[in-house]
């Protein structure tokens, strides 16, 4: 039987043993914190129901007058009235409890599958042996070492928080993404230091849940890799919604002082809060696993290198996930796992595409993406025709009081190919994926027209975006 060691639970790690076992393979994942890893007990999973509670503040907050909605408010005159209030301690204690959750129900799918689950620490020793087998080593909790013989092996153990040298976080007032779960009481002032994906997650959900956000960030705008058009609108409602987002503005240094923090900036500025964030991007779980050793090629960033079937520069190696810095996604994650079993296991595969991905910020509104983008048209890396239809034209969008967004489709010139979309909406997660079908298939704007709707509904923007591409397409126009 052909012997499988998965090193690391996240998404790629507990797909591919899924896969493995489903195929006959005796499989092991090795994994010292959980199976779902950082997606499921630290990042994806906890991010999202946390921004769950925001969404639902948000929401009411920002159209309950409109829509006719009426509150007793007993708040004292003296204060700033606000219709709805959050207990933090118990929003994060619910966190918690669905992160262990989902990690058991992982663990009882992965067992159930026939795969063996170790807790420890894995490390490849030495090269691949004459017969083709590779050595695992793990070690336990308690510094006891079992090794384990393998025809392949998967490395998917993710990555953790990377770290500013003088904004070392204390898990109290200067925090990272994995540790602000910690907390019982709302923090009163928030520094957000990083306007990225996490951060403007991070930023977005803390103000809606009742902080004053501070949203620092080193570069010109919000989400420096999104959209443009995407990250102006997120960027007008942060600061509408009286976020203070400082542009151009680095995060030198962070400590605390008595109850408060400092954030120094670059050009000598000052900021103070109740509390920091730092999020400032991740670092690979590559080292002290002996990778190089065993012929696996790293990258200067410490990332595993691999091909678009996810083998490593090593026989007999793969690797998954955010260890190498393919994109940061559980969903990419889980398919690198799966497309590196069904390759080594002889099945048919192909390889990953990584123009059908599609993406979601989840602030609010989110920022779905899938294919290519406006970076990449105006670049000139692709000929393509882009229309984008605000929501404010959508009547379902004026039933619900919705008044940021939009729906944006690009579409090659000759054939009306759909190649790539972005939606900015309420639950813009559920609205992209009409594009993403469109994208993966091949199919032209005439295709999405002619498609039914319902009206009303915001996905009727797609298809009026599809007519309205379809139409210049017809009329000859470039």
């Amino acid at each position: 039987m052909t012997r499988i060691v998965i090193i690391g639970g996240g998404p790629g790690g507990y797909e591919a043993a899924l896969v493995g076992a489903q195929l006959g393979a005796e499989v092991t994942v090795v994994d010292c914190d959980g199976l779902g890893g950082a997606s499921v007990l630290t990042d994806c999973v906890p991010s999202k129901t946390l921004i769950a509670t925001a969404e639902v503040m948000t929401t009411f907050d920002s159209s309950y007058e409109e829509l006719g909605i009426i509150v007793a408010d007993d708040t004292p005159s003296e204060q700033a009235a606000r219709v709805v209030g959050v207990d933090l301690g118990k929003v994060n204690r619910r966190v918690k409890r669905l992160a262990l959750a989902q990690s058991h129900d992982i663990t009882a799918s992965v067992t159930r599958a026939g795969a063996r689950v170790m807790r420890g620490r894995g490390r490849l020793e030495g090269l691949q042996a004459a017969d083709g087998s590779r050595k695992v080593v793990v070690t336990a909790a308690d510094g006891t070492e079992e090794t384990l013989t393998a025809d392949a092996v998967l490395i998917a153990t993710g990555g953790h928080p990377r770290e500013i040298p003088d904004a070392q976080p204390d898990g109290e007032r200067i925090l990272n993404w994995t540790q602000v779960y910690d907390l019982d009481v709302l923090p009163d002032e928030l520094i957000v230091v990083g306007s990225g994906v996490t951060g403007a997650e991070f930023a977005g959900a803390y103000q809606a849940l009742g902080s004053r956000v501070t949203l620092v960030s080193s570069r010109d705008r919000v989400l420096p890799g999104e959209d443009p058009d995407a990250a102006a609108v997120l960027e007008d409602v942060f600061r509408r919604r009286g976020m203070n987002v400082m542009a151009r503005s680095r995060a030198q240094s962070a400590k605390r002082v008595g109850d408060r923090v400092e954030v120094t900036l670059a050009d000598g500025r000052v900021i103070t809060g109740s509390h920091c964030l730092m999020a400032v991007g991740a670092i690979p779980n590559s080292a002290g696993m002996g990778l190089e050793e065993a012929g696996v090629r790293l990258k200067d960033s410490g990332h595993i290198w691999t091909d678009k079937v996810s083998r490593t520069s090593a026989p007999g190696v793969y690797a998954a996930g955010d260890v190498t810095g393919v994109f940061a996604l559980a969903s990419v994650a889980a398919m690198q796992g799966r497309i590196a079993m069904y390759h080594f296991l002889g099945d048919a595969v192909a390889p990953l595409n990584l123009k059908t991905v599609s993406s979601n910020v989840f602030t609010d509104p989110e920022i779905a993406t899938v294919g290519y983008t406006q970076a990449d048209v105006d670049a000139g890396k692709i000929d393509a025709r882009v229309v984008k239809l605000p929501l404010l034209r959508n009547p379902r969008a004026k039933m619900q009081g919705i008044r940021d967004g939009f729906v944006k489709i690009f579409c090659r010139p000759g054939t009306g190919i759909v190649v790539g979309g972005c939606v900015v909406a309420p639950r813009a997660s559920e609205l992209i994926h009409p594009i993403s079908i469109a994208v993966d298939n091949n199919l032209t704007v005439e295709q999405i027209a002619n498609a039914f709707t319902v009206y009303p509904s915001l996905s009727g923007s797609i298809a009026e975006v599809a007519r309205q591409l379809h139409t210049r397409k017809s009329a000859g126009e470039g």
